[in-house]
Parts: C-alpha cells; structure tokens; sequence
C-alpha cells in the first residue's frame, strides 16, 4: 500500500495524468462553446448547414470528452493531494496562487462533469437553469486551468531531474498506476460513447436512448410534456412574409414537392440518430409561399411555455435543400412525440433547436 501511494503520488504520474485531462477538458471546453454559440448566437457568428453531421460529431466529442475527464481528474487528484496538507499552508504569492487555482479548478471541474453526467441522463436535480451556468462554470474552470498552468509554467519549462528507477517492492508501479488510469478511462468512454457512435452500440451501456424511441428515434420531451395534446381543428400552416401571410392545410403541404433525406438527429445530451425524413424542403416551401429562399425564419410552435417552442432558422439553412418542414419519419406520419403535423429537421443543428407541432414561420 505504501508502494502504491508512492508510485501514484510521483511527479511523472502528475505530469502524465495532468496533459491528458488538459487536453480532455480543452476538447470538451471547446466544443462545449461552440454548442452554447449555435444555441445562443451572437450577431458576429454564423454555423453551416453541411457537413449534415458535423454538430452530430462536435456534441459526441464534447460529452464523450466529459466522461473521460472524470476518471483522469479523479486520478489526478490523488497522486496530488499530499501536497495540500503541506505546511505551512502558503510559503509564497505563486504558491497562493497555485493552491486558490487548485481550489477553484477542482470545484470548477467536479460540478461541470457531476452536472454533464446528469444532464446526460436527463435527471436534473437543481432549480437553476442548466445550460447557463454550465456554461458560465466552464469559463471559471478554464480560467483556474491558465492560472494553475502559469503558476505552473517555471517548473515546466525548467530543468528535469532525472527519475530514480523504481525498486521492486510489491503493489502498483508507476506503469500501473497509469494504466490502470487508461484502462479506466477507455472504459468510461466505450461505455458511452455508443450514444453517438454507431458501431459501438452493441458495446455501450449508456447508449440506451439510441434506437429505443417512436418510429426509431428517442424523443426527449414528448407530446403530453409540451401540452401538445391534440392538434386544433382546422390546423393550417401560417407563414408571414413582406408580402402577406399565406396558409397551408396538411393536405396543402402534402400536394406540395416532398423530398426525401437521411438525416441525424443529434440531441444536446450527446446521443444522436440517424432517420429517414420526408417533407418540404425549405427552398420549395418559402417559394410557395412567397418568399426567398435564404431568408432568416422565426419558426413557432403550438407548444407555448417551452424554452424552446421558438427557434431562429438562419438563412444557411433555409436554401438548403436539405432543410425540411418534415411531415413523415421512417416511411410514417409523424407521430405526436415527433412533432405531428409537422417539424423541422435541418441538416447540422442541434436537437432542440428542430422545432416540432409547427403552427407559424415568420419570413424576416
């Protein structure tokens, strides 16, 4: 035991264990801006519409990049926490500063992957609003990681001492202290990552959601949760131009040029699907009612208290011939969970952002 804590406690350890989560939180870091940025766009930023599984990637990567952070910050922590009940407790400014990074990192890190593992469950045990302050958390953790890493840096870049060879002594080398934090960590990983990785599904305990939903697809907030529980008599699609507002019956919707395309839909939470949609294209349906394709759409939804019962479609998306206001799933009707009687499904945008019971588009 004693070897054990020796060789897990060595600055080689730290060093390795460290560059590994440094760069598993600067993906997740990373691409968890960039999901914030496409839910949230500031005027300045503009996200494509092809490749069509780009977000499908990023998002994969951003939740797969999390999972691998925790056993390697646990990791981490242990071959470093002898060195936090040194004394005295603060024998320099720089030393300060390393030990409040520290501080701020650990807390900073362990609610961002404690709060992303739930999200990816869905189980949301808090009253405040996820996404904001995971993302303003994620700022004060990147924040501690480039103070920590200044702090850090003369140590760093100075001379290297040589390493003493290990004696052998029975328990956990160094080599097996860090392999087994690999094997830990690659585990965590396939056991997720199935979400998003087709091949790995049959592998991945947590990949239940993919394929286990209506007609093939999960649903995340189904027709009842939105209020959504039956659709006006008389529906009609209102869309409103410059020119006017036009109204589209199902059976108007129907008459008009369908086209068919495989698609992801790729949810926040990191799982994502393939399907078959068949609807509208967008370019067809602006011009049908008046309007010119690439323009910015405010599209509405019959639910009315969701966050999300509105969503910006940008004119990236409205060319694009695979953006659909899709009436069909799999060769079906679109089921109530899937957003009948119709929804978007745009090539590359997030889950929550493919607006589902469409009730009006407002052409800007």
């Amino acid at each position: 035991m004693n070897h054990f804590r020796a060789a897990a406690h060595s600055p080689a350890v730290t060093s390795r264990i460290g560059a590994a989560l440094g760069v598993t939180f600067l993906l997740c870091f990373l691409t968890g801006l960039l999901s914030h940025l496409i839910q949230h766009p500031p005027g300045w930023f503009t996200w494509p519409s092809r490749p069509v599984q780009l977000y499908r990637i990023t998002q994969g990567v951003h939740v797969i990049s999390g999972i691998a952070s925790i056993p390697l910050l646990l990791a981490k922590l242990w071959t470093v926490y002898p060195k936090l009940f040194e004394r005295p407790a603060v024998r320099s400014i720089p030393h300060a500063l390393e030990r409040l990074s520290i501080l701020v990192l650990s807390g900073a890190a362990f609610f961002e992957v404690t709060t992303g593992l739930l999200n990816v469950a869905q189980n949301y045990p808090w009253d405040f609003y996820f996404p904001s302050l995971h993302y303003a958390v994620a700022w004060i953790a990147i924040g501690s990681v480039v103070v920590h890493v200044a702090v850090k840096l003369p140590i760093i870049r100075g001379p290297k001492e040589p390493e003493k060879p290990e004696k052998p002594s029975p328990g956990l080398s160094r080599r097996g202290f860090l392999r087994s934090t690999w094997l830990v960590t690659g585990v965590a990983v396939v056991a997720t990552a199935g979400a998003t990785v087709p091949w790995l599904r049959h592998v991945s305990g947590l990949s239940w959601r993919t394929d286990k939903g209506t007609q093939g697809v999960p649903v995340n907030r189904t027709a009842a949760a939105a209020g959504v529980l039956e659709i006006p008599p008389g529906w009609r699609l209102e869309i409103a131009t410059t020119a006017g507002t036009r109204s589209f019956s199902l059976t108007d919707l129907v008459a008009l040029p369908q086209t068919t395309a495989e698609l992801p839909i790729a949810c926040v939470e990191g799982w994502s699907q393939s399907a078959v949609w068949t609807g509208v294209a967008f370019p067809d349906l602006l011009r049908a009612a008046g309007a010119e394709p690439g323009s910015d759409v405010r599209v509405l939804s019959l639910e009315r208290n969701g966050l999300y019962a509105t969503s910006e479609l940008p004119g990236t998306h409205t060319a694009d011939p695979l953006t659909l206001l899709a009436l069909q799933l799999n060769g079906e009707v679109l089921a109530p969970d899937h957003g009948y009687p119709c929804r978007v499904i745009a090539p590359n945008r997030p889950g929550v952002l493919q607006t589902k019971w469409v009730r009006r588009l407002e052409v800007r």
